[in-house]
């Protein structure tokens, strides 16, 4: 699985978003600023989000974005579909996405694609934004030292 920009820039929005929940709106160039993502291409982000009713949008000059409902009722699963479609990382363990291989009647590496593809869309659906916002950052040495074995991931 593998995010798109447009997703990995809703949910820095988002989490913003719930570290102000219950307080004044954030403009959108804040939200731009804070989370390094092109105030345009936001924009448009903030109004899809609006539509799906994650957030609000308050006009004026202490206007700006606002989360519309708790944190601890919206999922990253739910954001993630929303921008990206799917969480399968091949077609052919998709639900939504899915298309027919040739080798599907003798393939041995799909089962470990759509094993992966229960976990990660399980792990998604289980964390709320709330939930997630209170961890703390992925430190760089904790990917090195964490992982148990293979390259390239």
């Amino acid at each position: 699985m593998r995010l798109s920009k447009k997703t990995d820039y809703a949910l820095r929005a988002m989490f913003t978003l719930v570290e102000h929940y219950g307080g004044a709106p954030i403009p959108i160039r804040e939200l731009a600023r804070r989370n390094d993502v092109p105030k345009r291409f936001l924009e448009q982000i903030m109004l899809a989000l609006k539509a799906q009713g994650w957030v609000d949008s308050v006009a004026g000059i202490r206007g700006g974005y606002l989360l519309s409902k708790n944190p601890a009722k919206i999922t990253m699963g739910e954001i993630v579909r929303h921008f990206d479609g799917i969480l399968a990382p091949i077609d052919c363990v998709s639900v939504t996405g899915y298309r027919r291989c040739t080798q599907e009647s003798v393939c041995r590496f799909r089962r470990v694609f759509f094993d992966a593809r229960n976990y990660v869309a399980n792990l998604m659906d289980r964390s709320t934004l709330a939930e997630v916002a209170k961890g703390t950052p992925l430190s760089k040495q904790e990917i090195a030292t964490d992982f148990m074995g293979g390259e390239g991931i």
